[in-house]
């Protein structure tokens, strides 16, 4: 603790103080700087993320086809199966008969003697076979019958499980088709017939013996031919079957497309740009109020709350205004929205022929609009061509690439080179160009302390020698004035 003043009557430590906040004005600026950098970064993150976004959306909803390839199924028998599309981008129909449905093997074993206090008295392995292969289950000493089949059902292809009441246990094949369960053994002690999983010899009473009920498969017939399968539900020809009931009897279906699944993932796309161009133009377009720099700690400690929330919200303003990488992918996305697609047949598809077009109100910067009927009839006319215009890919020719295409493309090299600027969460600050920044200002205020700390002290030991002069030229003058005879 330093105390000033005591011989001179000077407030030295007020004067040191405000010395000292002229010598920290070059480094109140530095940190002012470092943290309108580190805004920036947030900003350029934030932009990144939406970005990124786009893209993924952009990806998953327009480029891949499953969203095109939508169809509305309509069946004779809906009780009997059920079809979805999975990847015809034609309308297709025909004729199923089902014959057979999937069915899974079960087992119920003989009556467990002694089921309730049953413990396994000797190390037995068993094998358990289904259709799909075979698995041993280790049983070892003290093993209940609760035990065995938790066993049984997470070491093998069924599910076990134990009744109680009964005193017996059920197994299922985890997957349908034909075959039996199977159980065999395999070394230690045989004790399937302690379990009831095979009939004892001096007694095979159909309490005391096992049933296998076999596994089927599936049997259809898909345009005259039949066909046949494991299970219940399967793919074919573009569809995904599922079987529900076998009445052998002739069922039709057809599929066209559903116009308003695939209009809303059009237009899905479209409100998703609207959204990007519109956040893009605000931080290009943002004010920046360069009278309201970032506040230093004293600066809060004199402000109210509200006031320094109100502050920083300008001066956190217009951190990306002009931005040129943002600038240039704005302009990007408008020339890649105005291409066309060849259809290979002599004629070309864009936006505006499928009823897309730019708004002509520029207050809108670009945003687009739909023609709801013109799209619908476009859709209806041929999905796969509209399609085609957002995801047709030419690696030899990006810029016969599709309009969906050419914006991805265009958001991920922007990406890239933001990335260089801002990095990206968990990035060291020496991997990209602000961070550098950043450490090199973190190093200059380093310095500017310590340089600061010796310049206060500077300060206090010219105060002190100034104190201690007037100290000694007070105890002169005291004793001068007794000297002559002044203190009589």
């Amino acid at each position: 603790m330093r105390i000033g003043g005591l011989a001179s009557g000077i407030d030295t430590e007020s004067i040191i103080k405000d010395l000292m906040k002229a010598q920290r004005i070059p480094l109140d600026k530095v940190t002012q700087k470092k943290q309108y950098f580190e805004w920036q970064l947030n900003d350029y993150r934030s932009a990144n993320r939406d970005l990124k976004g786009f893209s993924d959306k952009v990806f998953d909803n327009v480029i891949l086809s499953k969203n095109f390839n939508q169809k509305n199924v309509a069946i004779s028998a809906p009780d009997d199966i059920s079809i979805k599309s999975k990847g015809n981008t034609e309308d297709f129909n025909g004729t199923i008969k089902v014959k057979e449905l999937a069915t899974n093997a079960t087992m119920q074993s003989g009556k467990i003697a002694n089921h309730e206090t049953f413990k396994v008295e000797n190390e037995s392995t068993i094998t358990i076979e289904t259709s799909t292969g075979k698995k041993d289950v280790k049983l070892e000493v003290g093993d209940d019958i609760k035990a065995i089949v938790k066993k049984i059902t997470e070491d093998t292809g069924v599910r076990a499980f134990y009744d109680s009441v009964s005193g017996k246990i059920g197994m299922s094949a985890k997957d349908s088709g034909e075959g039996n369960i199977q159980i065999t053994h395999k070394s230690g002690t045989d004790i399937r017939e302690s379990l009831g999983l095979i009939a004892p010899a001096d007694n095979p009473t159909v309490e005391t013996s096992p049933t296998f009920v076999k596994g089927n498969n599936s049997v259809i017939e898909y345009n005259g031919m039949e066909i046949v399968r494991n299970f219940n539900t399967f793919e074919l020809d573009g569809m995904e079957i599922t079987l529900k009931a076998a009445n052998n009897k002739d069922i039709t279906f057809n599929a066209t497309t559903d116009t308003d699944k695939v209009f809303d993932t059009v237009k899905g796309f479209v409100d998703d740009y609207n959204k990007l161009i519109e956040d893009l133009n605000k931080k290009i377009r943002e004010p920046k109020y360069r009278n309201f720099q970032p506040l230093s700690a004293e600066q809060k400690a004199d402000m109210k709350e509200k006031e320094i929330e109100l502050w920083e919200e300008k001066a956190m303003s217009g951190t990306l205004r002009n931005d040129p990488e943002l600038s240039s992918l704005l302009t990007t996305m408008r020339t890649a929205l105005s291409g066309s697609v060849d259809l290979g047949n002599g004629e070309k598809i864009s936006l505006s022929s499928i009823g897309i077009t730019t708004s002509k109100n520029y207050l809108d910067h670009g945003k687009l609009v739909i023609d709801e009927t013109k799209l619908k009839e476009a859709i209806s006319k041929n999905p796969a061509d509209v399609h085609k215009l957002f995801s047709h890919e030419d690696k030899a020719n990006p810029e016969s690439n599709g309009v969906a295409r050419k914006l991805r493309d265009a958001v991920n090299a922007t990406q890239t080179s933001i990335q260089k600027s801002a990095g990206k969460i968990g990035d060291s600050n020496k991997a990209f160009s602000l961070g550098r920044t950043l450490d090199a200002m973190n190093k200059q205020i380093e310095n500017f302390e310590s340089r600061m700390q010796m310049v206060e002290s500077r300060y206090w030991k010219q105060f002190n020698a100034m104190e201690n002069a007037i100290q000694r030229a007070n105890a002169q003058s005291a004793s001068l004035m007794s000297a002559l005879g002044g203190g009589a």
